[in-house]
């Protein structure tokens, strides 16, 4: 039976500062926490007696038996599924952030707001063998239990940096090439593209921010078909963020 106060750790966790201040993150359901538990430590397991028969070897710090209204009075979903797990955020890397720019491509987000969105941006990442994403401090947080469930388990295999955005794109050496997908940009079938860089997506509303839009130095247009067709005012930001990167890897693969 879990305790009183273990009910209050885990409700707690539905903010940041406590997030934060654990260095943990909540997950849900027998999909995303299946996939993270061979990829991060797991300090609380709590499921149903149904998911534990069914997965008599699952291994973490704590494990505990709750009933399904239990569940659902810790859960941060609107409808609760069997199991619910924290885990340990991943370690930060150890290598030089600026050098992971010019030795693969990694992803930035500036300023995604919308929860789902940062998620499946993760998963993409995931999706297209992209190591690091790079997260401005205005982006919405990578590790609430909403991002984490749109991540599908692919937060256990992205390293994910926040920082400030301008800033370290403006560390970045000349040579490093920095995208942005913009109206204003070049084709991006038909550009030149490099194996290592920056791909750089912004704001759902606003898109790019002009401190880091003055730093970048390819900008690509991702083309509506055909070109004198009225058609929507933009795509959504996960979207273009799988057409960029698929196109990145079909040519570069």
């Amino acid at each position: 039976m879990l305790s009183k106060n273990k009910q209050k750790y885990v409700r707690s966790l539905a903010l940041k500062k406590h997030r934060d201040a654990q260095g943990v993150f909540i997950a849900e359901g027998p999909k995303v926490v299946g996939d993270l538990l061979p990829l991060l430590p797991c300090v609380l397991l709590c499921a149903t007696p149904q998911y534990l028969a069914a997965h008599p070897t699952v291994q973490a710090e704590e494990v505990e038996e709750v009933d399904e209204r239990t569940l659902a009075q810790i859960s941060q979903l609107t409808t609760a599924h069997e199991v619910l797990a924290v885990f340990r955020r991943p370690q930060p890397t150890t290598a030089d952030l600026v050098t992971l720019a010019r030795t693969q491509l990694c992803l930035a987000l500036d300023g995604v707001q919308d929860p789902g969105n940062v998620g499946t941006m993760v998963r993409i990442a995931d999706w297209f063998g992209i190591e690091h994403l790079f997260c401005s401090r205005d982006t919405a947080d990578v590790f609430s239990p909403k991002t984490v469930q749109a991540t599908m388990g692919a937060i256990g295999r992205v390293q994910v940096h926040q920082v400030d955005l301008a800033e370290w794109v403006k560390g970045l050496p000349l040579d490093v090439s920095v995208y942005a997908t913009t109206l204003e940009g070049r084709n991006l079938y038909t550009e030149a593209l490099t194996p290592t860089g920056v791909v750089v997506m912004g704001n759902e509303g606003r898109g790019i921010s002009a401190e880091v839009l003055n730093q970048v130095n390819r900008q690509l247009f991702i083309p509506n078909y055909p070109a004198e067709r009225a058609t929507s005012e933009s795509l959504n930001v996960a979207i273009a963020t799988a057409i960029v990167c698929g196109e990145f890897r079909r040519r570069l693969a």
